[in-house]
């Protein structure tokens, strides 16, 4: 497999001794250069002596000669600086785009760096690197483990960047839709954000003194006023209000709702339903209290979490759908669901608000939000828990999330820091 060599010459997993050519000329590898993951040479600015002369250039690496042609390098001016071709097995001369002659090196991957990339293709346990994680070392762990947070934090990023793009630069829509989906909480987080799309914000805000007003613009565009979003015998006179409400605002301001069959309900507690989160999102908003603006602004947890502290309006502290009275309870945002906001929601606007405005310190904010928020305890966390790893905040679980997904998921252990170490140890077991 190519990607194996690679890591063979990324690592220099060779034999030791005198690496000759396949011209018989002497090779030694002063830098294998810098592996590339986008198009061009597999290495870049590798140093290597060949008979004695120092050479400064890129190194391609096929599992065949002949893919240098397979693969049309001979046609493109990208590969004229490659100054030494490595391949598993030489079945063909190959010339750079300019005519030049390539030296070739043949390398094989070593049986033991296989056995072990094998096994953590067909491991049937998770995580499938498992035995090695109680010998590494903490530097390491902590660093990769950072990096991952970043990389994922710069992932979300994308998205509020889409928002920020569709809101036309408006960082206050923006934070409303990521808000939005955070709302969600995974089961409803695209309908809340299809829904928060839909949601004319300038519009509402004229109403903003106006609870019910709100209400009926928010409960209207989600689609839950409609006739057949509620069985006949839920459509108490609170319903009927909020649906006159909104067929006004509806035609005033040429809204069009989203299906509600985007929803779920099912399989739900009652505290997550929809209809819940839309009333304390409707509490929020009318309380000025959680806006973009504070959220930059506010730089101690214990703050950023009295933002989020709300409740639902008077309505639905007796009610978890329309028309169906149960006993009244105040239905607040509990403090597992605030942190889960300011992990999906807070730190990565923050981060992207950074990166815009080229502001380093509220990138910085953003990782030590997370650094200072309980890690997330789910099935991802408590597997590298019962490793031996050890999950201290929510930029670890969040650094473990983007792992499983991005590289364990996907079987890229070659890209991941733990499962390069794993391949190179000749004893595991």
């Amino acid at each position: 497999m190519e990607l194996l060599l690679h890591y063979v010459w990324q690592h220099q997993l060779l034999p030791p001794g005198t690496l000759c050519a396949t011209d018989g000329r002497a090779v030694e590898v002063i830098d294998a250069g810098l592996h590339n993951l986008n198009s061009g040479p597999d290495f870049f600015n590798a140093k290597i002596k060949i008979d004695g002369m120092l050479w400064v250039g890129n190194v391609e690496i096929h599992k065949l000669a002949s893919d240098w042609h397979r693969h049309s390098h001979d046609d493109d001016d990208a590969y004229n600086n490659v100054i030494l071709h490595v391949c598993e097995r030489v079945d063909a001369d190959i010339r750079t785009p300019d005519g030049r002659l390539l030296p070739q090196l043949e390398i094989s991957v070593p049986q033991y760096v296989s056995d072990n990339y094998r096994e953590l293709l067909l491991a049937d346990t998770y995580p499938p690197c498992y035995r090695i994680i109680p010998k590494l070392a903490d530097l390491m762990i902590h660093s990769w483990l950072n990096a991952l947070t970043i990389e994922r934090l710069q992932q979300k990023t994308e998205r509020i960047e889409r928002y920020l793009s569709l809101a036309n630069g408006d960082w206050e829509y923006a934070f409303f839709i990521a808000l939005a989906r955070g709302m969600g909480f995974g089961v409803n987080s695209d309908a809340f954000e299809r829904w928060a799309f839909s949601v004319p914000l300038n519009q509402v805000g004229h109403h903003r003194d106006d609870a019910m007003q709100v209400e009926a613009f928010f409960f209207g565009q989600a689609g839950l006023l409609d006739d057949h979003a509620v069985k006949p015998e839920q459509k108490d006179d609170y319903f009927c209000r909020l649906q006159q409400e909104y067929h006004f605002l509806k035609h005033k301001f040429h809204l069009t709702p989203i299906d509600s069959s985007s929803w779920r309900f099912l399989r739900m507690r009652p505290q997550n339903f929809p209809t819940i989160r839309m009333a304390q999102l409707v509490n929020l908003f009318v309380s000025r209290r959680l806006t973009f603006r504070k959220i930059v602004e506010t730089k101690d947890v214990r703050h950023l979490r009295k933002l989020f502290d709300t409740g639902v309006t008077d309505y639905w502290e007796t009610h978890y759908t329309f028309g169906r009275m149960g006993e009244k309870k105040t239905k607040t945002l509990q403090k597992k669901s605030i942190d889960l906001l300011l992990v999906n929601v807070v730190a990565p606007v923050l981060f992207a608000y950074g990166r815009e405005t080229m502001d380093d310190a509220i990138c910085e904010r953003a990782f030590s939000l997370l650094e200072s928020l309980p890690a997330e305890n789910d099935n991802i966390t408590r597997h590298w828990q019962h490793a031996g790893l050890e999950v201290d905040s929510a930029a670890d679980s969040q650094a473990l999330i983007q792992l499983r997904t991005l590289y364990c998921d996907r079987k890229d252990c070659i890209h991941c820091r733990i499962g390069r170490i794993y391949l190179k140890e000749c004893s595991i077991k």
